[in-house]
């Protein structure tokens, strides 16, 4: 079901890709999962305040290269590059490989589910009013240009001794639509009462996803097509004549029998007339029909000789 699985694992093969791409044998694999696993904590930790989106992690050829997306990037590479540096030589520590750090910015960090978030926990460890905070983040997503968004909020809300949770939503927001684009993010806000766990779903429209997908070709329109040119035997080009006609009449372009004569219904020796030939005009002079007679075989007419 669309509304319980994870949104971002349930479009990996179709609009989605993997925030770790690397290949391992059996054997090497679930230490370099672990690994990565540490290097977004420690990240996460680190850069708190730098609004961290999400962390990419590439593995080519006994290197490491590190994607950090954030909508702060000043914060995360420091005065002079001193922060990004330090932060290059710990993750070499822990990696025990060759890192390169690079920084992407977040250009709309109101319509990225992680941030937002990590938005609304920040204000309630603020004691915020969670509604005012919910409202406040909706409302700036669907200015920004979101097509739908939902904010659920659980733990005990405003200090109440008993935990429930709280949703809302505004726009569209389509979970089992796999093109649909869905950004998901959650966080954690860690309040003198207890833990409140936020979840946000962003819809931000419609996509195929992969790049490589063959391109459909549309149908010309009507008025783009060129005209078409004279027929070889001078006639004008275009459709047959008599080809838009309707009802039970006979056929444009149909052909009658071998010869071009059609036999009589009456099945008498009247000679055949010729299909699609013009009726005479009255007054005009014609030659009578001649009726045939059927003479009879010769092998026939010796045998009834020899019987008299």
């Amino acid at each position: 079901m669309g509304q319980k699985i994870h949104p971002t694992g349930f479009r990996l093969a179709v609009s989605r890709n993997w925030s770790s791409r690397w290949y391992a044998s059996n054997r090497d694999f679930a230490g370099m999962l672990a690994e990565d696993i540490k290097v977004r904590e420690y990240l996460k930790k680190k850069l708190k305040n730098a609004s961290v989106s999400r962390v990419l992690i590439e593995r080519p050829a006994k290197n490491a290269r590190i994607t950090i997306y954030s909508a702060r990037p000043g914060v995360v590479i420091g005065k002079k590059g001193e922060d990004i540096e330090n932060l290059k030589r710990e993750l070499g520590k822990q990696l025990g490989v060759p890192v390169a750090v690079n920084i992407e910015e977040v250009r709309k960090p109101e319509i990225d589910a992680q941030l937002i978030a990590d938005s609304i926990t920040q204000q309630l460890e603020k004691r915020i009013m969670f509604r005012r905070a919910m409202k406040r983040a909706m409302q700036n997503a669907m200015r920004l240009g979101a097509q739908g968004i939902k904010i659920m909020s659980a733990g005990r809300l405003n200090g109440i001794e008993i935990a429930r949770t709280e949703w809302y939503r505004e726009g569209r927001v389509p979970l089992h639509t796999l093109r649909a684009d869905i950004d998901y993010g959650t966080s954690e806000a860690k309040t003198t009462y207890g833990v409140i766990g936020v979840k946000v779903w962003v819809y931000k429209g419609d996509t195929l996803g992969r790049n490589d997908l063959p391109a459909v070709e549309t149908p010309r329109p009507e008025e783009e097509r060129r005209p078409r040119g004279p027929r070889r035997d001078g006639r004008p080009g275009g459709d047959r004549p008599g080809s838009d006609r309707r009802g039970p009449g006979p056929r444009a372009g149909a052909r009658g029998p071998i010869g071009g004569n059609v036999a009589p219904a009456d099945g008498s020796d009247k000679p055949a007339e010729a299909t699609g030939a013009a009726p005479a005009a009255p007054g005009a002079d014609s030659k009578p029909a001649v009726k045939r007679v059927r003479k009879p075989a010769p092998a026939a007419a010796a045998d009834g000789a020899k019987n008299e």
